[in-house]
């Protein structure tokens, strides 16, 4: 099941969010983090989120299975007049145990009908290149915008970062 994740309920889920945070990282996702991951850090950059959670100028979407968060995704409207008509999809996560279920392809298509019922038709992100959420994106219509090299570190070394796009139908 995927719902939207208020402010209000952010404090309820943080040890299922922070538990998954965790694992995700030290499953190897470039999702800003490295590993190993404290509990209190990944805890930490939840509670972060408050704020923007409360004024709006984030959405998050969680998906639980048997009642549990495995999965989150966040959409990011451009706060400027002129990006009224665009997102950012930010830390679109799926839990290691939860993997290759649909679950990472139902956040994105629920976070692009969240853009397209909030009026934002073009879409922003960025991925690891070669991960695969890469290839997700890209099954899902995304295009690449272009590749920085270098962008993030990880275990070893640094990886080269992948922008995508995509424009939603009318």
């Amino acid at each position: 099941m995927i719902q939207e994740l208020s402010a209000d309920a952010l404090p309820a889920a943080l040890p299922e969010l922070a538990e998954m945070l965790q694992a995700c990282v030290d499953d190897g996702a470039s999702i800003g983090f490295l590993p190993p991951l404290a509990a209190r850090d990944a805890a930490a950059f939840w509670q972060g989120l408050h704020p923007s959670l409360s004024d709006g100028s984030r959405r998050m979407l969680v998906a639980r299975r048997e009642g549990r968060v495995v999965g989150t995704g966040s959409l990011v409207p451009a706060g400027l007049p002129n990006g009224r008509h665009r997102a950012e999809i930010s830390k679109l996560m799926v839990h290691p145990a939860a993997r290759r279920l649909g679950i990472g392809r139902a956040l994105m298509l629920a976070l692009e009908a969240m853009a397209a019922s909030d009026g934002r038709w073009l879409l922003v992100l960025d991925t690891l290149s070669g991960d695969a959420g890469e290839a997700l994106y890209r099954s899902l219509g995304w295009q690449e915008a272009g590749q920085i090299p270098d962008f993030a570190l990880v275990p070893g070394g640094t990886g080269a970062t992948t922008y995508m796009f995509k424009r939603l139908a009318a």
